[in-house]
């Protein structure tokens, strides 16, 4: 397997930590927009963690290479997304300033630097020369649609509706981001299993 990243050399660690905060402040507010504006079910896809993930997930496929670094910008990204999320809402939805500090708030972005981490990971490791990195990268962002559709049928958070689409999008990501045939199907082989990993995450979480 031929590994992009050979082709591209990674951005500056100032680069990437300024595009994820700027990635961040963005990510919160159309996240917010879209809530209010698109139709159900889509309306409940623009507010799934598994959809905030990819963002952290692109941020290590931007990064590259040195794990550290990928991890502290995936984590700063969906911190900010949170912060700026709650700050829209107080701005266009005339919410309580208090929403930016309470409990609430600090529990989403603890979440969010858990999810930082893991999945700027993953998206380096997509980019990963050594197979089983890529292939883990890639099955983590498609297992994670699948764990939220799982713990969503669960809990009743959301109807089937969504949980298709989130399952339907999970087949999708090994199969239009696959580097190779391959790569494909060993990546969706292994994203049932980490969607089981990610649905203890979850149930732990809730």
């Amino acid at each position: 397997m031929r590994s992009p990243s050979r082709n591209a050399a990674p951005p500056a660690t100032w680069v990437l930590l300024a595009g994820a905060t700027a990635a961040g402040l963005l990510l919160g507010p159309v996240n917010l927009l879209a809530q209010v504006t698109l139709p159900y079910p889509w309306a409940n896809l623009a507010n799934s963690p598994a959809v905030w993930a990819v963002a952290a997930f692109a941020v290590g496929v931007w990064g590259v290479r040195g794990l550290a670094r990928v991890s502290v910008a995936g984590a700063l990204l969906l911190v900010l997304a949170v912060e700026s999320y709650y700050a829209a809402a107080v701005v266009f939805l005339g919410d309580d300033s208090a929403t930016l500090y309470n409990p609430v708030a600090f529990i989403w972005m603890g979440f969010g630097v858990v999810a930082g981490v893991v999945f700027g990971t993953a998206g380096a490791w997509y980019r990963s020369s050594r197979r089983w990195r890529a292939n883990i990268g890639l099955a983590a962002l498609g297992g994670v649609f699948v764990a939220e559709a799982l713990k969503d049928v669960l809990s009743g958070a959301f109807g089937l509706p969504t949980a298709l689409i989130l399952t339907g999008v999970a087949l999708l990501v090994p199969l239009v981001l696959g580097r190779s045939r391959r790569h494909r199907l060993e990546s969706l082989a292994l994203v049932v299993p980490l969607a089981l990993v990610g649905l203890v995450g979850y149930l732990i979480a809730m």
